[in-house]
């Protein structure tokens, strides 16, 4: 059990020179952009998320705040992977986007898409804990293949929507993960022509764009979210702290209230 925990017990090993700034940290600017950049977005970003998403969260009854206290750990077991290049950072950085991928399927994945078998939220989102726990234990018995499972799960929210204001947080959304899985794939498959190049860091820019592209991606599912199981409170999307400008926090506005639902 011991070895697990070693340094470079796992068979990922990114392009950047290990040890090269310190003997203490195999992936120095990887280990520090995931923890000062990525880590740091989530403590500093997630409370102003959370205010700013919360009456959408208290008209829904969801619990928005898990997933983004989620990302925090993510953002910490991935500095701590690239720290070590251990087998359990490894899987503790794998294994913690797998639930947040999982906490987000339960929040958001559409009612109208449940199976036939399935008649609420709560029983489907028992069924997405089954499943989570079963890949969980799946995912150690082929490790290296867990990172490329994990980067398709982005296409299952590549939504297609009309509304103006969504399709240009759709196309943001879109356009930050094609230019992150870019850059993972970049590191993977082209590390020696980086090496000639001496610039090394691509996967540490693809923790940045992916980070940015969750906190985007989230809001725009939210929104579809509200669109198809709150249409009554005239949900629509502004940016913080300023509307008019062309990027920001997206963040989810009701213009209607629960008195304008429509009684039966």
């Amino acid at each position: 059990m011991a070895g697990v925990f070693s340094y470079q017990s796992s068979d990922i090993d990114w392009c950047e020179d290990n040890y090269r700034h310190s003997e203490n940290v195999a992936e120095f600017f990887n280990m520090r952009l995931v923890f000062s950049g990525v880590s740091s977005f989530f403590f500093l970003v997630s409370p102003i998320m959370l205010y700013l998403l919360h009456p959408y969260a208290k008209e829904r009854n969801l619990a928005v705040h898990m997933v983004w206290v989620m990302m925090i750990f993510v953002g910490l077991f991935s500095a701590y992977f690239h720290m070590t290049l251990s087998f359990v950072g490894q899987m503790l950085d794998e294994l913690s986007i797998l639930w947040v991928i999982a906490a987000g399927y339960s929040l958001w994945f559409p009612r109208k898409l449940f199976p036939s078998f399935i008649k609420d939220r709560q029983t489907f989102s028992k069924l997405v804990l089954v499943m989570t726990v079963i890949t969980t234990l799946i995912s150690f018995v082929k490790p290296n293949a867990n990172a490329y499972a994990l980067n398709c799960f982005g296409l299952h929210f590549l939504y297609i929507c009309t509304d103006e204001r969504a399709l240009r947080l759709a196309k943001l959304s879109v356009g930050l993960w094609v230019l992150a899985i870019s850059c993972w794939v970049g590191d993977r498959f082209g590390c020696s022509f980086w090496q000639k190049m001496n610039f090394c860091y691509l996967h540490s820019l693809w923790h940045i764009l992916i980070v940015i592209a969750v906190a985007y991606g989230s809001t725009l599912i939210a929104y579809l979210d509200a669109n198809n199981e709150i249409p009554y409170s005239l949900p629509g999307l502004q940016y913080w702290p300023c509307d008019k400008w062309p990027v920001g926090l997206p963040h989810i506005v009701l213009k209607g209230t629960a008195k304008t639902r429509k009684r039966c």
